[in-house]
């Protein structure tokens, strides 16, 4: 197989108002310091700038400085007082930067507002650099406000939140684990399924997160799922496990970069400014001088957001496969994780103490209305979401972590293993294998289907721990497809191998489970 693109963008925004009390001039001699350790590391980079920092006379001199070869320059969208108040709209929150999302996000303002408020943004950063950004970010952002940039504008690279619930007041739940996609027209959130419903620009998650821990960080599966996730993440921030934590980097980077990726393995460093160098400044330290160790190896290629957006558009048509897969937790030798994602749905594959389930499956629906295209947010939270048929982080509790669990058909036996195998199969394909001294369980996954073969018959049983407002509901079943709803929409299950004893028990034939996913 060819050797994929190990992509590592440094991606670092910068606020003008605190969002953490700091010190009188601490976020820009942040930036600055950042620039220093970019310097020294002759590394290419992009800031991303927000409107009140480039109402900064600091900030107005020191971008347009910086040596285009290296650095990209693109715009930060969270909203705030001066924004709102230069566009003629009234400012409702409680401080100068207010995060919720009713006043800190586009989803709180009419569709004129929102683009008001980006127009004068671009417009702010024409006058500023001499031309128009082409790199774009926020936590998260609405699809009405990107199809106006895109048509308007144009642009290379989006890039938002990683996969989170409930931290920092909003949820972004279901859709593509890491690298990147084509956003859906009708939902950015979620990939899109075919060419005329496709933005022309893609979409890249942030932060690093994680292979093993952060989807169901803090989780307790006696009480069920927290309201909010912990974070362990690239963000340098995070001394006790994340970005902050040599060990922690030192696993991330090793599994994160291990060429088992299918199409591209891709991560984001960097920081916002609001945080202080001192909280910042041991980790991307260390992290930096892994980067050029690695550089120097050959082992990552690091470049600009808008560079990785401009090669994406160049190298794929539609949206890649991908997967991000981890022979080990950070600080576990026993645990295994394959994320495979895909233009139609996402999987987790999740290895722990030898035993093996199905962590996380959601479908994707292109035709997903964005929660906001025709609805003012009034809340201090918002939530964009696809998909479940299986969620292991918001149907466990009870006791119970939920997933899809195997068991040997004749002996009723939990199966377990004793190590994982990853195979690119090539064409958005891939073979993973969990090998035992008695029987192997196999997964061939691709586009819109799973095949799952054994030497022995075996039974899938999805445990769930609890009842709760995300579980969909069954709207019928026979013994080859499982019809679910969620939010008045329909998808299904279908087997070409297998048969469904009960919605909660499927049983192999001749060692095979086969499974495609449709959109109803």
């Amino acid at each position: 197989m060819e050797k994929k693109r190990q992509i590592l963008n440094i991606v670092n925004f910068i606020r003008g108002y605190n969002s953490e009390p700091q010190p009188e001039g601490e976020t820009y001699r942040t930036v600055l310091e950042q620039i220093k350790l970019i310097d020294k590391y002759n590394f290419k980079s992009t800031f991303l700038i927000q409107y009140d920092a480039l109402t900064f006379p600091q900030y107005q001199e020191l971008m347009p400085s910086l040596d285009e070869k290296r650095y990209e320059i693109g715009v930060w969208f969270e909203i705030h007082k001066p924004l709102a108040e230069d566009c003629g709209i009234e400012w409702r929150g409680e401080r100068e930067w207010d995060g919720h999302v009713q006043f800190g996000f586009p989803m709180g303002y009419s569709k004129d507002e929102r683009a008001k408020m980006v127009d004068r943004l671009f417009e702010k950063f024409h006058e500023v650099m001499g031309y128009y950004p082409r790199v774009f970010g926020s936590w998260f952002f609405d699809s009405f406000t990107i199809r106006h940039i895109t048509e308007k504008y144009g642009l290379d690279a989006l890039c938002n939140c990683k996969e989170q619930y409930g931290t920092d007041g909003y949820t972004l739940w279901g859709s593509y684990y890491g690298q990147a996609y084509y956003p859906s027209k009708t939902n950015v959130f979620i990939p899109a399924q075919s060419e005329n419903e496709q933005l022309p620009v893609p979409l890249f998650r942030m932060l690093g997160s994680d292979q093993v821990y952060q989807y169901d960080f803090g989780m307790n599966e006696d009480n069920s799922a927290r309201s909010a996730q912990s974070v362990i993440t690239l963000e340098p921030v995070y001394k006790e496990a994340g970005g902050g934590l040599p060990s922690w980097v030192d696993w991330y980077l090793r599994e994160n970069f291990n060429g088992e990726c299918l199409s591209f393995g891709y991560a984001q460093a960097g920081q916002e400014n609001s945080f202080g160098w001192q909280k910042m400044k041991d980790g991307l330290r260390y992290q930096f001088e892994e980067f050029a160790r690695l550089e120097k190896e050959h082992k990552i290629e690091i470049e600009t957001l808008g560079e990785s957006g401009k090669w994406f558009k160049n190298a794929y048509n539609s949206t890649p496969a991908s997967t991000i897969t981890a022979h080990s937790a950070f600080d576990d030798p026993d645990k295994d994780s394959v994320w495979y994602c895909s233009k139609n749905y996402r999987i987790n594959l999740y290895g722990e103490d030898n035993q093996l389930r199905i962590r996380d499956l959601h479908i994707f629906d292109e035709s997903i209305e964005d929660p906001f295209e025709n609805t003012i947010c009034k809340e201090n939270y918002a939530v964009y979401e696809t998909l479940p048929v299986i969620d292991g982080f918001l149907f466990s509790g009870n006791h119970i972590r939920s997933g899809i669990y195997f068991t040997d058909k004749e002996t009723g036996k939990a199966f377990t293993y004793d190590r994982m195998i990853f195979e690119d199969k090539s064409n958005d394909r891939c073979k993973v294998s969990f090998i035992s001294s008695n029987s192997n369980i196999v997964f061939s996954l691709n586009e819109n289907s799973l095949t799952i073969s054994s030497d022995n018959d075996f039974v899938l049983e999805n445990k769930i721990g609890r009842k709760c407002e995300f579980l969909p509901t069954i709207y019928s079943m026979n013994d080859t497809e499982l019809v679910l709803c969620y939010k008045d929409k329909k998808y299904a299950v279908k087997l070409s191998c297998g048969k469904f004893v009960t919605e909660n028990r499927i049983i192999s034939e001749n060692g095979e489970f086969k499974a495609a996913f449709n959109l109803l």
